[in-house]
């Protein structure tokens, strides 16, 4: 804690660097990549969300708002290229901090909301920012529910990679043993797809 007031003194008293400097330094010309900090960080965020930003993310180098998992893998090429760390932002839910890092680039997925249910298969695809109540809506039009946590706002991707608690739990598990299938972006650049049977490891 005594860090975090720290830097966030330390920023406030000091001017942060321009995202033209930053550019100039990765020689970046990327119009979706936001590099900067201070006041340029986060614009077209949430307030809330932009404030917990510059307040307990200061070090931050930059955010890649991804539009889809193209977006995701140029991100983590570029950071990957740059030596940059990498966070992830899912849905936001993260109380510990997970989804921010001093010095790197966070991966923002808050624009990849979308939810698709096969009723006839009973399975449902979601976006690397799918909020449960996003899960639910969907789900709950073709009279479908399946285990997750009880805060709607939550992430569908971290509760999952957490384990995943709910009310339905006791009866159906965890939201993780409903998982059958995960598109990832691994850390050298590729997209690939995770299941029982394809690169299971």
């Amino acid at each position: 804690l005594a860090r975090n007031v720290a830097r966030a003194d330390y920023h406030r008293k000091n001017e942060f660097i321009s995202p033209a400097f930053i550019l100039q330094k990765f020689d970046v010309t990327d119009g979706d990549l936001h590099l900067g900090a201070g006041g340029d960080i986060g614009d077209g965020l949430r307030e809330d969300v932009r404030a917990f930003l510059i307040e307990q993310a200061g070090g931050l180098t930059g955010f890649a708002r991804c539009l889809g998992a193209a977006d995701v893998v140029r991100s983590v090429q570029f950071a990957r290229a740059h030596g940059l760390l990498v966070a992830v932002r899912g849905g936001g839910h993260s109380l510990s901090g997970q989804s921010v890092c001093d010095d790197g680039l966070m991966i923002d997925l808050a624009p990849m909301r979308g939810v698709r249910v096969d009723p006839s298969r009973r399975l449902a695809r979601a976006g690397g920012g799918a909020l449960l109540s996003d899960l639910d809506r969907e789900s709950l039009a073709f009279g479908l529910v399946t285990t997750t946590g009880t805060v709607s706002h939550t992430g569908a991707g971290g509760l999952t990679l957490g384990g995943g608690f709910g009310r339905l739990s006791r009866r159906y598990g965890l939201t993780c043993d409903q998982l059958t299938s995960v598109d990832i972006v691994t850390a050298d650049g590729r997209l690939r797809e995770a299941s029982a049977t394809d690169n299971d490891d």
